[in-house]
């Protein structure tokens, strides 16, 4: 077996790993970054955020010219999905960003390796791929990610009954598709899959879909998401998914079988932690296999780092980048830091879902004194012209100092919206300064504005 020798390895291709290692050799390590996949890019990239959002910008724009063309005057006839077409496009865009991160690690200087690595002891990593190769490292980060959740008596079998990666590639439409898990990857592929035409159930055993997000903007979403023709059902707990010749059953209780094509299993992700030679370095995980490390994503085992998905927290490729930066920055000695307080999060569905900082839910729950604010697309002049007046943006501020300490959006471009909310928090800006700054006219971003007037009943628009 070869052996080579470098400063750093880091265990994991994907947001948090090749981030890692491009930052490491800017700051001048020797580093190695092992994936046991063919491209780096992790799920994000190759069968994750990425070819996600694809398929939710073609399935949209489908939607779109069958739906909407006509309310602007543009009549659309023939019009027909080439389902081949739609798939070929997302391959070329997932092959276009891996194929950049090869390039970006020649231009840095980051060593590559493609193979399956797993822990051999505290500096040595076991590379088996086309060539094994035993690679020796002053520090080993940690990156290896996430892979989706299992569910007790869901019995997958990468076709029929599926996770998200499965939903990715689906070589039809099914007529039918029932989704398991009500949240950002259930709703978001249950839209693609909405959109080109499948009857689509979402199955969610919380009593609304988003457990996790502002309570106010899951409702609006539930609301819309049942308008666009998705069946949500609630407080529905799944008992078991199997195949039966060319069709499905999904039991559930308290109620009738579900027959259905197709099953996408979207109930979370769990920690890629399984079989990367952890014991071989005495490194324990909690009972989910998420691995502890403290303020510097130091491990308990020496000079072994680890970050993103693998130590818990939000399970979000940004703030995997971040910590992944930040763990780098520390090891050569820089005071750097994540603020975790301001992770900005988006649903891609349509209309987008994004967020950061506290719920109202959250803020009552720890018992902080607020008041809000609300701005409102319908009185929006560009979501106007867009057609999109659904929406609304939610500021939260603290009643005694006025800090912004939450910012929550339902509606067209939410995503690029809450960039602006994430740089104001990160400044510490109160909702008056936010009130104070000059948006330009016509734009989705005075929605924010409006809201953050809004806060001290000083809203313009809105009665």
């Amino acid at each position: 077996m070869k052996t080579v020798r470098h400063e750093l390895v880091v265990l994991g291709g994907g947001p948090a790993g090749y981030v890692a290692a491009i930052r490491a050799a800017q700051l001048g390590f020797n580093v190695a970054c092992v994936d046991e996949n063919d491209r780096f890019g992790g799920t994000c990239l190759r069968v994750g955020c990425i070819p996600s959002k694809a398929l939710l910008e073609s399935s949209h724009l489908y939607d779109e010219a069958k739906n909407h063309f006509a309310d602007h005057g543009l009549k659309v006839s023939g019009l027909e999905l080439d389902l081949d077409k739609m798939m070929q496009r997302k391959a070329k865009i997932v092959d276009t960003l891996t194929g950049g991160i090869g390039m970006l690690f020649k231009s840095n200087k980051v060593t590559p390796y493609n193979g399956r690595g797993k822990l051999r002891d505290l500096n040595t990593v076991i590379v088996s791929g086309k060539e094994d190769v035993a690679i020796e490292a002053d520090r080993i980060l940690i990156a290896v990610g996430s892979v989706p959740a299992g569910l007790r008596g869901v019995e997958e079998d990468g076709d029929r009954i599926g996770n998200s990666t499965t939903a990715l590639s689906f070589p039809e439409v099914p007529e039918r598709l029932v989704v398991i898990g009500g949240g950002y990857i259930g709703m978001e592929l249950g839209s693609v899959w909405n959109r080109l035409g499948s009857e689509t159930i979402v199955l969610e055993a919380a009593d609304r879909i988003f457990p996790g997000i502002d309570a106010d903007i899951a409702k609006l979403a539930d609301r819309q998401f049942k308008k666009q023709g998705i069946k949500i059902h609630t407080k529905t707990f799944v008992k078991s998914a199997t195949v039966k010749g060319d069709k499905c059953i999904v039991e559930i209780q308290d109620g009738d079988p579900i027959e259905c094509d197709r099953v996408l299993l979207a109930t979370g992700r769990r920690p890629a932690t399984d079989e990367i030679g952890l014991e071989s370095i005495g490194l324990e995980t909690d009972r989910y296999g998420f691995i502890a490390v403290n303020e510097n994503f130091e491990t308990s085992a020496e000079n072994v780092f680890a970050t993103g998905d693998c130590i818990g927290g939000a399970m979000l490729a940004h703030k995997a980048m971040e910590e992944a930066i930040v763990c780098i920055e520390r090891m050569a000695g820089m005071p750097t830091h994540v603020n975790y307080d301001v992770i900005p999060a988006i649903v891609y569905t349509h209309p987008e879902i994004a967020s950061v900082g506290k719920s109202e839910d959250q803020l009552k729950e720890a018992g902080i004194a607020y008041k809000k604010g609300i701005g409102f697309y319908g009185a929006n002049g560009r979501a106007q012209t867009l057609g999109e007046s659904d929406g609304r943006v939610k500021v939260l501020a603290d009643k005694e100092t006025d800090r912004v300490l939450g910012i929550h959006i339902i509606g067209a471009r939410a995503g690029d919206l809450i960039a602006e909310a994430a740089a104001a928090m990160e400044f510490g800006a109160s909702s008056e300064d936010i009130a104070r700054t000059c948006h330009a006219h016509p734009t989705l971003a005075e929605s924010l504005h409006e809201a953050a007037l809004a806060v001290d009943k000083r809203a313009i628009h809105t009665a």
